[in-house]
């Protein structure tokens, strides 16, 4: 299934639930005999329309609770304020609240598309020309990238011409589809998973400019790791800044993973050479390797990494495993602009992008993919050491889009 239909689904879920819980409620309100009760609630059990809410919790107020509980044939759950529920909470399996994460990360961004495409259509006349400039206006607005944007109205022309479309809600839910289709299309063969050596040294080094996040994203991951236990190291090879190091200090401390650091202004490539000797001699899974991002000089930081790719090669011929950029997702465009070149600077494997929760600029990740075939690897979904997420193309563009299809 595709994930356009997947969205649809999930709408049409969406909906048959919204209409079915009021019908359950009166049908238990309104009557008084139990046995009604027992006939009319399993109907509503029965049809297609209820099948989503079987395992929802009713409350019954006016109703002897425990006779109704032991005389239907459905289980029905009463919650009474004197007598709190004592059933074991079962935790939800992970996948679930990885989806919950993105769905709140994206609150924001999905909020802010939605109030471009409600101005957009608010001065729907015709689809004219005038319409899809405002369309391609609209997606650029939302950082969804200009070329994306270009081709995605150029699209929504074809189509509206070929299936004669006209209703506002039929226009908005192409658009969707069309993005969605295009993102999945890019996808093809991206792999998002990051590069892990089942039996040897892992060793990922992190590129990017001051303050997008990246010392704060490689002590989620020394955390994520340690707790999967895994022996984990860090190197501080940003010596350029004295604050950089001390940070990756503190994030260590706070991870339980030991620090591998030189002096402030030392040779970062000696700093990960000493790591490298050290990962090996306590057998570690993973090193994580912080480096500068001076991208005012391009030609020394070129230099500098590619002096570092060669002292880690010594150690491990097959290392460095990733070269993960990390991005900040609040400043749009700019991340794009920043993408662009670090990937003329060096060999990047994959990105990091950091404080999704806290921007309306998450179509950023459309752009990425879809202009720089770039793939994304981890995404920061909140502000807490285990909000550090896998990144997963499904579960972002549920987050992205639910709520945004319309009913024809």
């Amino acid at each position: 299934m595709g994930l356009f239909n997947k969205l649809k689904k999930a709408f049409i879920k969406e909906k048959e639930e919204k209409q079915v819980e009021p019908l359950l409620e009166e049908v238990i309100e309104e009557s008084t005999d139990e046995a009604v009760v027992e006939e009319q609630v399993e109907e509503v059990v029965a049809s297609d329309e209820a099948s989503s809410i079987v395992n929802e919790s009713v409350t019954i107020e006016d109703l002897p609770t425990e006779e109704v509980a032991e005389e239907t044939s459905m289980e029905v759950v009463v919650e009474v304020e004197s007598e709190p529920v004592t059933e074991e909470v079962v935790e939800p399996i992970n996948e679930v609240n990885v989806q919950e994460k993105y769905d709140k990360g994206l609150e924001k961004t999905r909020k802010t598309f939605k109030e471009r495409m409600n101005e957009l259509f608010a001065n729907f006349r015709s689809v004219d020309e005038d319409f899809f400039e405002e369309v391609e206006e609209t997606l650029i607005g939302a950082d969804v990238g200009f070329e994306t944007s270009m081709r995605i109205a150029e699209e929504l022309r074809q189509e509206v011409k070929l299936k004669n479309i006209k209703k506002p809600a039929a226009v908005q839910n192409a658009i969707i589809e069309k993005l969605v289709d295009l993102y999945e299309a890019e996808g093809i063969n991206e792999v998002n998973d990051l590069n892990i050596q089942p039996n040897a040294l892992t060793v990922m080094l992190f590129v990017g400019v001051n303050g997008v996040g990246k010392t704060t994203s490689i002590g989620k991951l020394a955390h994520e790791y340690k707790q999967a236990g895994k022996k984990v190291l860090l190197a501080a090879a940003d010596t350029f800044r004295a604050g950089a190091i001390d940070q990756l200090v503190v994030w260590g401390e706070r991870a339980g993973v030991e620090v591998v650091r030189g002096a402030a202004g030392g040779d970062p490539a000696a700093v990960v050479f000493d790591a490298m000797v050290k990962a090996k001699e306590q057998q570690a899974d993973v090193l994580l390797v912080d480096t500068a991002g001076r991208l005012q000089n391009k030609v020394n930081l070129m230099k500098e990494l590619d002096k570092i790719k060669r002292i880690i090669q010594r150690e491990a011929p097959d290392a460095p495993h990733e070269v993960l950029l990390v991005l900040d997702a609040t400043t749009g465009q700019n991340a794009m602009v920043q993408a662009k070149q670090f990937k003329e600077t060096t060999d990047v494997t994959g990105l990091v992008l950091t404080k999704l929760d806290g921007t309306a600029k998450g179509g950023i990740v459309l752009a990425i993919r879809n202009e720089l075939h770039l793939p994304v690897k981890l995404v920061g979904l909140g502000e807490g050491i285990d909000d550090l997420e896998v990144f997963n193309p499904n579960d972002f563009v549920m987050g992205l889009f639910k709520g945004l299809i319309e009913e024809e």
